[in-house]
């Protein structure tokens, strides 16, 4: 599913965000990717929908080079991942439920399923009754369940999660990865990017440890961490 290859990415004018950074995920992994902020946890996620590219080294994502594609490949590559941003990246001049449904809409999907599947999203993340309502009048919580309840809707094959839960409460951040974990069970490739070694330890998920941007870990367990 996602293959690094000697990956190094560094920034203008001599700033190293990842170096030497091989890393192997198989489809159907649910893997966490911890760190501090800084060690290079967006970058590595960034890469992988083509956000960025290498400086050096070579990036496969879903069969795809991406140091050989083009800006059309890397849009037919975001049709098969969900992406959560950690600034959530939400259309601001569309309704909450437009912003859920956005991703059905540009595969071609009809209004009224994609609307059914958007409001169940919506009411098991708590937001039905803002499903008319604007990103910018939403508290920072609700914009990000929103732009978690976006990047499931249309069941991609892989989804990238930057701090997904930074700004939820315990119950909230439960519903979250109840549902990374649904999708993970039929199938879908998970990587969460966080600092949060409570939810880490608690699931007990294969774990890859950034610092500095080196792989510095890579734990089957992440309670071997502690």
């Amino acid at each position: 599913m996602i293959n690094f290859s000697n990956v190094h990415k560094i920034y203008p004018p001599d700033q190293p965000a990842l170096v030497s950074v091989d890393l192997k995920v198989r489809e159907r992994d649910f893997v966490f990717v911890a760190g501090a902020s800084g060690a290079g946890k967006s970058t590595l996620l960034k890469l992988m929908f083509g956000a960025e590219r290498a400086t050096r080294g070579e990036v496969l994502v879903v069969g795809r080079n991406l140091s050989e594609v083009g800006a059309q490949g890397i849009a037919y590559l975001r049709r098969e991942i969900g992406i959560i941003f950690q600034d959530y990246k939400l259309l601001t001049r569309r309704s909450v439920i437009d912003n859920v449904a956005f991703g059905l809409e540009v595969l071609g999907v009809k209004k009224k399923p994609r609307y059914d599947l958007a409001m169940q999203l919506l009411e098991v993340l708590g937001l039905a009754d803002r499903a008319h309502s604007l990103p910018p009048t939403l508290s920072g919580g609700e914009q990000q369940r929103v732009a978690i309840a976006r990047a499931l809707i249309h069941k991609p094959r892989l989804i990238l999660a930057d701090e997904p839960t930074g700004n939820l409460d315990p119950d909230m951040t439960k519903v979250v990865f109840d549902l990374l974990l649904e999708a993970n069970a039929a199938g879908v490739t998970v990587l969460v990017a966080t600092h949060n070694l409570a939810v880490i330890e608690e699931l007990n998920l294969r774990t890859i440890v950034l610092d500095n941007g080196k792989i510095i870990g890579n734990f089957q367990s992440p309670r071997a961490l502690g």
